[in-house]
Parts: structure tokens; C-alpha cells; sequence
């Protein structure tokens, strides 16, 4: 089965939930301690073994770009001053993967954003890994996981959770005939955002997918949903239905960076593991609950 060397990450939201600040800067360069979320999930994909890196923009793309960019200037300063540490973490976004940039000009939906990836994919299998979802593993990579279920079975493989009931409707529900392994299923559906009381399954899925190039088939069929979008979730309904698709439950911690609250659990979790910073900040929390 062939490798997967490519990902999609789309990232064209306006980042409304960060207000003010996402006024300037895009939300995916919120910061988790120094790194901002794209990169830590870029780093993800790269540590998978993926070498080519499509991002879909939209609002402040040159912001995002140059992230991804050399900085002449910055990189000087560093050199001279001998703050070649530095120098190495700035160098690094440069050179970690291939990376290319489309614009997507009308914000339609997620389906919309991942057809726009059809020529890049060339006909090729490919990951795909929402920038409102960083995943924390200290083993294989969440989408290296996936990308080992597809190689298994050569199928759509969508990341997934067990959730609470009580909040599956702020999800979608993957329900399933047949379990093929430990961990791995067989879809049959997926609903989006279904009712607590109309949902088969806790499965829901998080932020990261392999796909199989006719998706692109069924994004172009696709009618549009609610507010008038065409939603990813519908085209992997459609294809869990015709040429197949499975749920795996991955190893590993899902932050919501499109929520407040998970983008400072982000924050404060990465820096309980940081080795600088670690020991300092969990005697500050100690403190903190104490009073």
C-alpha cells in the first residue's frame, strides 16, 4: 500500500472565538508556550514521516506565510549576537517540510477547503489535519497512526474519540457494523452534530482523517447543509455508504484551540512537560489552589 507523503491543513477562518486578537494575527500562530499551534502541528506530520504540507488560507495569509518563511533580518541579529539556539528554532519552520499555500476566497465550508487540495493530491492518498485541533502523543504521532491503519487496509481512516453522550451533539457520531481490530471499525454513517437522544455511537470524530482520492468525487456532489455549506463530515458520510471508510480510536490528547479554555489547557499542560519550565509552573499552580 503506498505511503502517505502529503497533508492538508486547512486553516481560512476568521477566528472569531479571539477576537481581538485574532484582528491582526491568524489563529492558528496562537502560541502554546513559544511555538504557535501550526507549527506544533506541522511538527506532528513531519514526525509521521509526511514530507509535503499543503496549507488552505484565507484571511492575513501573508501573516501565516511568513511564519513558514526565511527572516534575513532576525536570522543576521541572531548570528552576531551568537544566539544560535535561537537562530536553529527560527531556521527550523523553514526547512521542516514542502509546504505550499491556496487561497480559498469564499469560507463554504470544510468540504470546499479540501476539494481545493485535488491538485496537489495528484491522485494520491492524503492526510488531513484541522488547525483548531493540536494532538499531544509521546509515541507515534496521531496522524502517523492513522496513516499506519491506511497502509493496513486502504481505506478512509477518520481519527476518533469516545465522548460523553451528554455532549455528542457539539460533535458528529460515527456508527459502525463491524470491528476489524482492536481499536479500528468499520463505518456505516456519520452524522453531524446529531441529538443526544438520536445518536448511535460515542465515536466522534476529531481533527484528523486519511483520505482516498475519490473524495474529491464526492465533494463535488455534495449539496450544501446547513447555512448554506458543504461540510467534509457529509462527504465522509457519503463514502463510509459507497467505497468504504473506518473509525480508529487514536492513542493520544486532543486540545480544542478553537475554545478558550482548551487553548489555555494547551498551555498549561505543554507547560507542565516543558523541562525548563515544568517544575517552576506546577509549584506555582500548587500555590495558586492553595490560596
Amino acid at each position: 500500500m503506498k505511503k502517505i507523503t502529503k497533508a492538508v491543513i486547512p486553516v481560512a477562518g476568521y477566528g472569531t472565538r479571539f477576537l481581538p486578537f485574532t484582528k491582526a494575527v491568524p489563529k492558528p500562530l496562537l502560541p502554546i508556550l513559544n511555538k504557535p499551534a501550526l507549527q506544533i502541528i506541522s511538527e506532528e506530520v513531519v514526525k509521521s514521516g509526511i514530507t509535503d504540507i499543503l496549507f488552505i488560507v484565507g484571511y492575513k495569509k501573508d501573516v501565516l506565510e511568513s511564519h513558514f518563511l526565511p527572516a534575513p533580518e532576525l536570522e543576521k541579529m541572531l548570528n552576531e549576537k551568537g544566539k544560535y539556539d535561537y537562530l536553529e528554532a527560527i531556521r527550523y519552520p523553514e526547512t521542516m517540510a514542502n509546504f505550499s499555500f491556496k487561497i480559498q476566497t469564499e469560507q463554504n465550508g470544510t468540504a470546499s477547503a479540501i476539494g481545493l487540495a485535488e491538485e496537489f493530491a495528484a491522485g494520491e492518498p492524503f492526510a488531513v489535519l484541522f488547525g483548531d485541533d493540536v494532538m499531544y502523543h509521546d509515541g507515534r504521532p496521531v496522524i502517523g497512526q492513522l496513516c499506519d491503519v491506511y497502509e493496513k487496509y486502504g481505506k478512509t481512516v477518520i481519527g476518533c474519540k469516545r465522548v460523553s453522550m451528554d455532549v455528542i451533539s457539539k460533535y458528529a457520531s460515527i456508527e459502525y457494523d463491524k470491528v476489524e481490530e482492536d481499536k479500528v471499525f468499520r463505518m456505516t454513517k456519520v452524522t453531524e452534530k446529531p441529538k443526544k437522544e438520536e445518536a448511535k455511537s460515542d465515536l466522534a470524530p476529531l481533527g484528523r482523517y486519511v483520505c482516498t482520492p475519490d473524495i474529491f468525487d464526492i465533494i463535488r456532489g455534495l449539496k450544501p447543509g446547513a447555512n448554506g455549506e458543504y461540510q467534509f463530515t457529509d462527504a465522509l458520510d457519503v463514502q463510509s455508504r459507497t467505497t468504504g471508510a473506518l473509525a480508529y480510536t487514536f492513542d493520544g490528547i486532543r486540545y480544542d484551540m478553537g475554545d478558550r479554555l482548551g487553548y489555555l489547557k494547551a498551555n498549561i499542560e505543554y507547560g507542565l512537560r516543558d523541562e525548563e519550565l515544568g517544575a517552576k509552573l506546577k509549584e506555582y499552580l500548587k500555590e495558586l489552589i492553595a490560596d
